[in-house]
């Protein structure tokens, strides 16, 4: 490989590293709050397909149900790391009225993929497929995952989220916690 051949090639993969970084825990580091919009803005509603070909509304929750929406996919290493937590906290809190809604940011190409990890992992919750990324253009722009959305019973925002650590578990479940503590 001549000079301007290796260059070449490590200015294209340092570019893949910064986009991978961006893409898959966001640039604000693990469990960031992601600036923007929160403490009582109300979410862009929404309905996806779920992967057993059912169809979720989040208006279908609003006003009774704390409501945290998950996006995720599978190349994503620390989207597949939370997914086992968030599931702990949803069967914790479900009784509740917590829902988690797993938003599946994958391509159309990767909808057998996204249920065998599902199904790998063991998730209970409801995982939905965005497979256009609309909703994802709503929430987060820019794409990150994971990146969760937190919203009250009162149907506003809480917090939002972006990125993922093995110490984010103890802060999500406190928010969640109170959050349903909420009547």
């Amino acid at each position: 490989m001549t000079t301007q051949g290796y260059s070449s090639w490590v200015s294209g993969a340092a570019i893949v590293l910064a986009l991978c970084g961006t893409a898959c825990g966001g640039t604000s580091g693990g469990g960031a709050d992601t600036p923007g919009d929160t403490g009582g803005s109300a979410p862009p509603d929404f309905t996806l397909d779920t992967l057993d070909g059912r169809s979720v509304t989040l208006s279908e929750h609003l006003g009774k149900d704390v409501v945290l929406i998950d996006f995720w996919a599978t190349w994503c290493d620390p989207c597949m790391a939370a997914m086992p937590h968030l599931d702990e906290l949803y069967k914790k809190h479900k009784d509740d009225g917590f829902v988690v809604l797993g938003v599946s940011i994958d391509g159309p190409q990767s909808v057998a993929q996204v249920k065998t990890e599902v199904q790998k992992l063991g998730v209970t919750f409801p995982i939905l497929l965005d497979t256009e990324t609309r909703v994802v253009a709503l929430y987060n722009p820019k794409t990150s995952a994971p990146y969760s959305v937190l919203i009250g019973r009162d149907g506003k925002i809480l917090t939002k989220k972006e990125g993922y650590t093995s110490g984010d578990v103890k802060a999500v479940d406190k928010d969640v916690a109170a959050a349903v503590a909420v009547k």
